[in-house]
């Protein structure tokens, strides 16, 4: 006589489970409110920038090249080419559709191209975002001494809302599964983030566990 098998599945986080049932509600709130503001306003933390405009990247093709000041490329370095910025020159740049930023340090010429007025190193394209679109609509914002070595931080970006009403909503939803979830307004984009992090591999896992039950999401620099 044969026994018949049984089968347990594992057991889900608690947490996870709970955040699957909101999930939907979520998502639909999202989909109804995530508008970007075509014109943000200047990020907290940071100065008036001194440029707007689009940014490009290079990588794979100049690596180990000379650099206009002389140093060898290195694609996986926080670098950048301007056209006339003092070569040593800390700048923060922020993608203005996604928020995320980078500081980046210049140490060649370009973009050869008059639309552009940056070219990232494919390390900085990827912290803002913009390796797989090539370009970007980012500013670029001066750093008062001292600014550049402040550790950075992370969180994760969930949802952006012109109207703070959406954000909030969304939020004290969210932060029923997530209590750490905030609004970070700038007096344009209200942006519900979670967790702020000094370690971005534990911003990115919370970015995975989101993924898993439907929400997409960014690693960003905290403010």
């Amino acid at each position: 006589m044969h026994q018949r098998k049984t089968f347990r599945l594992a057991p889900v986080p608690f947490r996870l489970f709970l955040a699957v049932l909101l999930a939907a509600s979520l998502f639909s709130a999202a989909c109804s409110g995530n508008r970007q503001p075509a014109t943000p306003a200047e990020p907290e933390g940071l100065g008036a920038p001194s440029q707007r405009g689009f940014a490009s990247w290079y990588g794979p093709g100049f690596h180990g090249r000379r650099t206009a000041n002389g140093e060898r490329y290195d694609m996986n370095a926080l670098t950048a080419a301007h056209p006339s910025l003092p070569f040593g020159t800390r700048v923060a740049v922020r993608n203005v559709r996604t928020g995320q930023s980078v500081i980046v340090r210049i140490n060649d010429r370009g973009p050869f191209s008059k639309s552009r007025i940056l070219d990232l190193s494919y390390a900085a394209a990827r912290e803002v975002g913009m390796v797989r679109s090539g370009t970007a609509f980012v500013e670029i914002h001066p750093l008062k001494p001292g600014e550049d070595n402040v550790p950075p931080r992370f969180t994760v970006q969930v949802a952006a809302f012109s109207e703070r009403e959406r954000a909030v909503a969304y939020q004290q939803e969210l932060a029923r599964i997530y209590p750490e979830t905030v609004v970070q307004s700038d007096g344009t984009w209200n942006r519900v983030q979670v967790g702020a992090f000094e370690d971005r591999d534990k911003a990115e896992s919370l970015r995975r566990e989101l993924a898993i039950i439907g929400m997409n999401s960014v690693v960003v620099a905290a403010r």
